[in-house]
């Protein structure tokens, strides 16, 4: 039996998850999608769509698509589906997790990692932010909930951005990308967005092969260092500042989730990189959210390409380097307050 994908949905409260999975469920796309609500009061999918008692765990929808409540743990819930699926008591093709608004989104991808039973029936496909344009701001500012749920993104859908100026939406998409440069973003209207841009994304495989992102390499700036810090920590953009009632005074936004670049044109040692690596997720595991590379190995023609959360890395040979092509190595983090001086000085001595 083929994996299962599953894709997680986040979003602070009021992001407009439901929404958007209200359109996902109704459409008529023809595909059979079990949806694992996180049982969280009013945050529970409207019962207009849903066609069934529900006091049932599990609910068939009218298109086929089927939703059940969290009432144990997630991977019993997981576990609980598969087999009905196996059985053929019920049948679907993908599962969507919607998390509560005060979810971190960490502990929720770490299931398909460290459950066997789990990771041997669903692959990750994705994890999809909404994020509210109108209160973004001050989520971001007050809630570390929201900025993990930014952090750990693959791909961030802006919603509301009708209700705010082109300014404020320009200040929030630099605000987000300062956080996480890996990320896709876009704005959506009441949660339309086509289903391609929320299914097999393959944003998060690490236990199959790793998709490279076809931009991840292109140098986005004129540095020409042998490695280079990315998105500086003393960026004047507007949208790290604010005024305090009209007064003028600049405050910068101190985002606890921050990410930075390490580029590097001289190849890795293998043995070096894994026991910094292994060593640097053993302390700072719990505030990685994020992290992804293209490396250039010693001893191998091919990309290597490696990405992890928190204490999970994973690795998988690429295609080999084409002629002439630069074999520069690029490594993005993203995480709580991550010490970059630690982690530059470290790579750096993993170097050949």
């Amino acid at each position: 039996m083929s994996l299962i994908p599953a894709t997680i949905l986040t979003g602070f409260l009021g992001s407009g998850k439901t929404t958007l999975l209200k359109r996902v469920l109704s459409e008529a796309h023809g595909q059979k999608i079990a949806v694992i609500e996180n049982e969280f009061g009013e945050e529970n999918i409207d019962n207009e769509i849903l066609v069934a008692d529900t006091q049932e765990n599990i609910i068939q929808m009218s298109n086929g698509c089927i939703c059940c409540t969290i009432r144990d743990d997630l991977r019993a819930t997981l576990q609980d589906l598969a087999e009905k699926k196996r059985k053929g008591e019920l049948d679907f093709e993908r599962v969507v997790i919607e998390t509560t608004g005060l979810a971190d989104p960490g502990p929720v991808a770490q299931t398909f990692f460290m459950d066997d039973e789990v990771a041997e029936q669903y692959l990750l496909d994705s994890i999809l932010t909404l994020v509210d344009a109108k209160h973004a701001a001050q989520q971001l500012n007050d809630r570390q909930e929201a900025r993990r749920q930014v952090g750990f993104a693959d791909q961030i859908f802006i919603s509301k951005a009708d209700l705010v100026s082109s300014e404020e939406l320009d200040a929030l998409i630099h605000r987000l990308k300062h956080m996480n440069p890996r990320a896709p973003m876009r704005a959506v209207h009441f949660g339309e967005v086509a289903l391609k841009e929320v299914f097999d994304l393959r944003g998060f495989n690490l236990n199959a092969k790793l998709d490279i992102d076809p931009d991840f390499l292109q140098v986005d700036d004129d540095h020409d260092h042998d490695h280079d810090h990315g998105h500086g920590e003393h960026c004047n953009h507007p949208s790290h500042q604010h005024d305090h009632a009209g007064q003028g005074h600049h405050h910068h936004h101190n985002d606890d989730v921050k990410s930075f670049v390490y580029r590097a044109t001289r190849p890795f040692d293998p043995a070096k990189l894994e026991d910094f690596l292994g060593a640097i997720v053993q302390v700072y595991g719990p505030r990685m959210l994020r992290y992804k590379g293209v490396l250039s190995m010693q001893g191998t023609e091919r990309k290597v390409i490696f990405q992890g959360v928190h204490q999970l890395m994973g690795s998988d040979l690429g295609p080999v380097w084409a002629d002439g092509e630069a074999r520069v190595s690029k490594m993005v983090f993203i995480g709580l307050d991550l010490p970059q001086d630690i982690l530059v000085q470290g790579l750096d001595q993993a170097l050949v």
